[in-house]
């Protein structure tokens, strides 16, 4: 199955000149959420992960039912102030201005591998930024993975981790 079929386009989202790729489509064919999972299953479950980290918040939908399926633990990671408890922060820049993203203090322990899931790999600003905060309180990342990689926008070129995509685009 080509998972490409079930992924929209959206031109000039969430402005003018961006292709948006949404998988929504592909969340409500069941077959082809069930084959996406499958795919992600076996190239994560190759890495031994403990736990599986979603970026906010696209990537809770591909980091929770896999972390099910593999027996893993699952963590958030969120934007700022967005988490109860005791948290830690990273800050990172981005193009234009900087952001920070958060995961919960005891979300894992140092030595865990970790693997971070998020739907879509574009620059790889944030995905390096949740390797970074997962190394900043002891883990070892293992991996990122994603539904969609914009190869055009080199995000991979940014991590220093094993980098498994489904669907590629160019432009």
């Amino acid at each position: 199955m080509d998972i490409k079929e079930h992924i929209r386009s959206i031109p000039d989202f969430p402005k003018p000149g961006i292709n948006f790729y949404d998988i929504s489509t592909l969340l409500r064919h069941p077959d082809a959420w069930q084959v996406t999972m499958g795919r992600l299953a076996k190239v994560v479950g190759g890495w031994r992960p403990d736990v599986l980290a979603g970026i906010e918040s696209r990537g809770f939908l591909t980091a929770a039912p896999l972390a099910l399926k593999l027996g893993c633990g699952f963590v958030m990671v969120r934007k700022r102030n967005k988490l109860p408890g005791a948290t830690v922060r990273y800050d990172y820049d981005l193009e234009y201005g900087s952001d920070s993203i958060e995961i919960q203090a005891d979300a894992v322990e140092p030595g865990q591998r970790v693997v971070v899931l998020d739907d879509l790999l574009a620059t790889g600003g944030t995905a390096n930024a949740a390797v970074q905060l997962f190394r900043k309180v002891g883990a070892e990342v293992v991996g990122v993975a994603a539904i969609v990689e914009l190869n055009f926008l080199h995000g991979r070129d940014r991590l220093d981790v094993p980098v498994a995509t489904l669907a590629s685009y160019d432009e």
